[in-house]
């Protein structure tokens, strides 16, 4: 009922391959039994509809299928990455879970019932629609994670329009929305899902030559640790017709090197948030970080710098925050923003701007700057309090190679004042052995 138009296109293509999982590949046919035998556990374990149910795992054909008929059998999901390493107990407090499915490695299933009471408003909401919906957290680095709570169908909505699906690879996790866009996209048009639980440089390489890959997402940080290792020249990779890359602000300088070392490939930026979904969106060139937002379903507006979105598949709201949304529908991203005609360029989260002296910082800026000069690896830039001028600016770096610890700072200060004004040049450098970014392959802010 409510996946009909994903299973109409899995009748077209039954002989055709749905995933290729750990080497294997399974039909749409599989993928179709697979759905009928996850409804059957569904049924067996009494789990009703507007049950709040967990399920863990990623991107495995048993995952895949029963996420699809969880959202048959109209349950709340709250997806969670077998890979992650995110307090998961605290997820399935807040998000008051009943039942939960675990999926391993090996693909097999085991399930957990919970005694929580499940009595939220949003939740009550999308009970009485009969509805499936979707439970998101935000990454939570700034304090407590905050639950998204959808109605999965205003999501899916977008999937029904065909389009031509590349074969791609399933980069992002099971538990973020971008990786769950990937997944609905590719099959909901008769595609490739290509998973992997390996998601290292050298990995990735491997597996775009050996399966063709021609889409590859992935976070701006993961793009530049492929570029550094070096060992896409190791591989044909020939096949990859398009990176896209979002969920964090993309460094001008890995743009202009993935630029230089996949000439034929087109660089697509994407846009998305928890609380939105991933919208349709527009890189002006390959080598610009300017975008617009396009596609029914949404609009954009700039309030004080701020980037707002009203969109159709806007959240319900947070299980455990404020709403994040003006009276009139309007949802506050957090993101200042440059504006030239349709376009905007992300500056960062108004929550990481530094204010040294009433004159503001943006990160990105200084490490945009910093990760022009050789030897860099990974730079994160951030704010220091200070009792005089309120905050200092503050750099971490983790070099590629060793070198003279005391003189590479100095010529950091250095290269930062040719590059900058005074106040943005960064009074504290330190350097880290310990890599910066998170196991999504995402910066970590300080």
């Amino acid at each position: 009922m409510y996946i009909d138009f994903i299973f109409n296109v899995f009748k077209d293509n039954k002989s055709n391959i749905s995933i290729i999982w750990k080497g294997n590949e399974y039909t749409y046919k599989s993928l179709i039994n697979n759905i009928e035998k996850s409804i059957y556990l569904i049924d067996s374990n009494s789990i009703k509809p507007g049950t709040v149910v967990a399920l863990k795992g990623d991107f495995s054909p048993n995952s895949i299928a029963l996420l699809l008929a969880l959202i048959e059998k109209a349950c709340i999901i709250v997806p969670l990455s077998g890979t992650s390493n995110t307090c998961q107990k605290q997820l399935l407090d807040i998000a008051q879970v009943e039942f939960a499915f675990i999926i391993n490695e090996n693909d097999d299933i085991t399930t957990k019932k919970f005694s929580q009471i499940s009595d939220n408003e949003y939740y009550k909401l999308i009970r009485e629609k009969e509805h499936p919906g979707l439970v998101l957290f935000t990454s939570g680095t700034t304090g407590e994670p905050k639950a998204a709570v959808h109605d999965f169908l205003a999501l899916l909505e977008k999937f029904k329009l065909r389009r031509k699906a590349l074969r791609t690879l399933n980069f992002l996790l099971f538990d973020h929305w971008g990786g769950l866009n990937t997944m609905f996209h590719i099959l909901s048009n008769g595609g490739v899902v290509i998973t992997t639980i390996d998601r290292n440089p050298e990995n990735i390489c491997k597996l775009i030559e050996k399966y063709k890959i021609e889409l590859l997402p992935a976070s701006p940080t993961f793009l530049n640790l492929m570029l550094l290792s070096g060992g896409y020249k190791n591989y044909d990779l020939s096949s990859l017709k398009i990176i896209s890359y979002g969920t964090e602000p993309m460094p001008e300088s890995t743009l202009k090197r993935l630029n230089k070392a996949f000439p034929g490939v087109n660089l697509y930026q994407t846009y998305g948030l928890i609380e939105l979904g991933v919208m349709s969106s527009k890189s002006k060139k390959d080598d610009s970080l300017w975008v617009k937002v396009v596609g029914k379903g949404y609009k954009t507006r700039i309030v004080d710098g701020i980037l707002h979105i009203k969109a159709k598949s806007a959240m319900l709201g947070y299980l455990n925050a404020s709403s994040p949304f003006t009276d009139d529908g309007w949802f506050i991203t957090g993101d200042e923003v440059l504006q030239k005609g349709n376009y905007i360029k992300i500056l960062g989260r108004k929550s990481e701007i530094i204010n040294v002296g009433g004159e503001k910082v943006y990160p990105q800026e200084v490490e945009n700057v910093i990760q022009e000069m050789d030897n860099v690896a990974e730079v994160t830039v951030y704010g220091e309090k200070n009792s005089i001028i309120g905050n200092i600016v503050c750099a971490k770096i983790r070099l590629e190679t060793n070198e003279n610890k005391k003189q590479f700072i100095i010529n950091v200060k250095e290269f930062c004042r040719s590059k900058l004004e005074t106040f943005k040049v960064p009074v504290k450098v330190l350097l880290s052995d310990e890599n910066l970014y998170s196991s999504r392959f995402k910066k970590v802010r300080i």
